[in-house]
């Protein structure tokens, strides 16, 4: 009989770790987006430029977020 391995903690606090990251990016770029779209109609801007501008923001920040914490991750697990 094959035994089946539990997961270890570990693997779950990981998989928690980026589900809580692909939520935060979806919530961030969905209020981005509407932001931009009340901020056009207030400025009466008839090219959606807050729209393509604040989603980009959003995304930037998100990246810049992610590699700090990747690096500063690596950096604990070199030092182990």
């Amino acid at each position: 009989m094959e035994s089946k391995q539990q997961p270890s903690n570990k693997n779950y606090s990981d998989i928690l770790r980026y589900a809580s990251i692909g939520t935060q990016i979806f919530v961030g770029l969905g209020l981005a987006v509407f932001i931009g779209l009340k901020a056009d109609k207030w400025l009466k801007i008839s090219a959606p430029l807050l729209v393509i501008i604040l989603p980009v923001m959003v995304l930037a920040g998100f990246i810049y977020k992610i590699v700090k914490e990747t690096s500063k991750q690596k950096d604990t697990d070199a030092k182990k």
